[in-house]
């Protein structure tokens, strides 16, 4: 028999899928594992207890997180929910209103930001503008375009078929409009039209090819014509899709009824489309046109327009943008995840998407060698962890990327293009995460619980779920304000040390002795596992070869509690040899060093790792390494 060590120095490749099990040639093999399960990845290699769930505030239903960053010192979480919207500072609730979305709407909303003005947009609600004067007041309201007389001037499109005319009753004022094919609805009534370039309102609807209206200029004469266009963003047509601010325009990308037109801004004037004459400053209007028809998903500006598709990512360029300078290319045939709404994000200057397939993440990055985008895929080493996205952010502090699923996990991906680190690890809760935003350095995740919905943020000071921390000068035994948790059985660290579980009841719990210091929570556990072993060579290993686990050695930082399974189920591991003694009713001190751990029995499940980090205890944990001492058969 043969004895052979092996050191896993890092865990930078992430959780790897099972179908790489046959792979140890890849180097991601050497760096991954087979599950990294509620930690995160330190950017030097080893992985820590994820921080806990601290409880913000419980919501009436699920909820749509935003992001809104007024400057450095300043920045807000917006909580769009059924007919309402909550803004908190801080964590600290600081303003609602009424809002026009449903539950319903919630899953395809988009939005864009410039300075202190958001707006919102959704393919059956009329656009939104939501503005800040203060911490405590906002208003929200639809969008204002620039007017000139009657004449409006919002983004105009030809819906109906260019063969059908318009035969107005006078050439002026209250008149009766006929259609040589049926083109109106009841919807159409307050609507707009420019008839032969005159600005005409839709009063009232008499049939599919009869309308009320009135002319505001005087048109040349009362003959049938061909020359009008409608209100491109109405309730007969629907709305904007996506938006955003590019090169000082704002760009609008598709509509309901148009999913595949845009229309950007004059320059400066954010809210004027008038295409007018073409010059360089005013509004563009184009559609995306190829072998497909693609509805657009997103617009993202970058270096050049980004344009995502439900079939493929394009560019609209142009030096300087202007009607006449304006191209597109499609770069990319990869497809974007609808119609519930993942916005990309911006990382090191590449754009994160979802994939079409609902299993994929790609990378959208500009590349020298082909003088074109490239859309590689960040998933593709992790595909079990990647399951139809529903929402997606990034915390640009911690270097993490979190994406939501629609089961309620929470896939994290550390990502460092310059050192090749891309690193994905689940985290799991007991409830259903289905939002999530990163906020000043801060994420927030809404999540489904037993309860309820719960607003609640990361925080590295509470190492349960769902929790709340209290404190009191004087030890009391009694601790209220749980009522997010009435009825859960709950985790409790007081003065720092586990106390174990009970019961909520009537919103409190009672400790069995005086604290004058509580984190009340529900528990969550972290796994970590190594990917089957790679021995080849010597006298030893290879595939079919029966192995022995004989001593696993934990290099360990910080780390104030360690259960490890061996093969015979988790156990606490004690840290004696590195100094450190329990003292009773006392928090233990994190320690920092190697700890073995001897095994015995032989493995013949070549998929069961040998060894297993797996912990409830509320208590900070980070391995760096774990060098394996194994035996094998010759």
């Amino acid at each position: 028999m043969t004895r052979v060590n092996t050191t896993q120095t890092n865990f930078t490749a992430g959780e790897l899928s099972s179908d790489l099990y046959g792979r140890s040639d890849l180097r991601a093999y050497v760096n991954g594992a087979a599950k990294l399960r509620n930690v995160f990845l330190r950017p030097t290699g080893g992985v820590s207890r994820r921080d806990g769930l601290r409880h913000i505030a419980s919501l009436p239903g699920r909820a749509r997180l935003i992001s809104f960053e007024f400057n450095t010192e300043q920045s807000y979480l917006l909580v769009l929910t059924d007919g309402r919207l909550d803004v908190y500072l801080d964590g600290t609730y600081a303003f609602h209103t009424v809002a026009p979305w449903t539950a319903a709407h919630l899953p395809e909303l988009t939005w864009t930001q410039m300075a202190d003005t958001l707006l919102v947009v959704h393919p059956e609600v009329e656009p939104r503008r939501i503005t800040r004067a203060s911490h405590t007041s906002w208003t929200l309201r639809t969008w204002d375009y620039p007017t000139e007389g009657d004449r409006v001037y919002e983004p105009y499109y030809r819906f109906a078929n260019p063969l059908i005319s318009l035969t107005p009753s006078s050439t002026v004022g209250s008149v009766t409009l006929i259609a040589s094919s049926a083109v109106f609805t009841a919807d159409h009534v307050g609507t707009r039209l420019l008839l032969r370039g005159k600005p005409v309102s839709i009063t009232g609807y008499t049939s599919g090819t009869e309308v009320a209206a009135t002319i505001h200029e005087e048109i040349e004469n009362a003959n049938a014509t061909r020359e009008w266009v409608e209100q491109a963003l109405s309730s007969a047509h629907g709305y904007a899709r996506s938006v955003t601010f590019h090169k000082n325009r704002l760009v609008i990308g598709g509509s309901r009824d148009v999913p595949h037109h845009i229309w950007m801004s004059q320059v400066g004037d954010l809210f004027n489309f008038d295409t007018g004459e073409g010059l360089d400053d005013e509004a563009i209007s184009f559609e995306l046109l190829s072998d497909q028809l693609n509805a657009i998903r997103a617009v993202f500006s970058a270096s050049d327009l980004q344009v995502f598709t439900s079939g493929a990512e394009w560019v609209v360029a142009g030096a300087p943008l202007t009607p006449k300078s304006v191209t597109t290319a499609r770069q990319t045939r990869i497809g974007t995840l609808g119609p519930h709404s993942v916005p990309p994000r911006r990382v090191d200057g590449a754009t994160l998407f979802v994939g079409a397939t609902g299993r994929d993440l790609r990378e959208y990055l500009f590349t020298d060698l082909e003088q074109a985008y490239q859309a590689a895929d960040l998933a593709l080493l992790a595909r079990h962890l990647i399951r139809d996205p529903v929402d997606m952010d990034y915390d640009p502090v911690r270097r993490l990327l979190h994406v939501v699923m629609a089961d309620g996990t929470l896939a994290t991906m550390t990502n460092y293009r310059a050192e090749r680190i891309t690193a994905w690890m689940l985290q799991e809760t007991d409830g259903a995460i289905h939002a999530v935003a990163e906020v000043g350095g801060a994420v927030y995740v809404a999540v489904d619980r037993e309860n309820g919905v719960g607003l609640e943020r990361f925080d590295a000071d509470v190492p349960l779920d769902a929790a709340l921390p209290g404190s009191d000068t004087t030890p009391r035994q009694s601790w209220s304000g749980l009522d997010h948790l009435n009825g859960r059985t709950v985790r409790i660290l007081a003065d720092g040390a586990d106390a174990g579980t009970k019961t909520v009841s009537g919103g409190s719990v009672t400790l069995d002795g005086p604290a004058s210091a509580v984190i009340i929570g529900l528990p969550f556990t972290h796994e970590i596992a190594p990917l089957p072993p790679a021995i080849d060579g010597g006298r030893g290993g290879g595939p079919g070869t029966l192995i022995r686990l004989i001593r696993a050695t934990f290099r360990l930082r910080d780390t104030a509690a360690l259960w490890v399974d061996t093969g015979d189920g988790p156990r606490a591991q004690p840290f004696q040899a590195l100094g450190s003694h329990a003292v009773l009713d006392q928090p233990p001190t994190p320690v920092t060093g190697d700890l073995s751990i001897r095994a015995l029995g032989w493995q013949r499940d070549p998929m069961v790792p040998l060894w297993r980090v797996v912990q409830d205890a509320p208590l900070p944990c980070t391995v760096l390494s774990v060098t394996s001492e194994v035996k094998v058969t010759d």
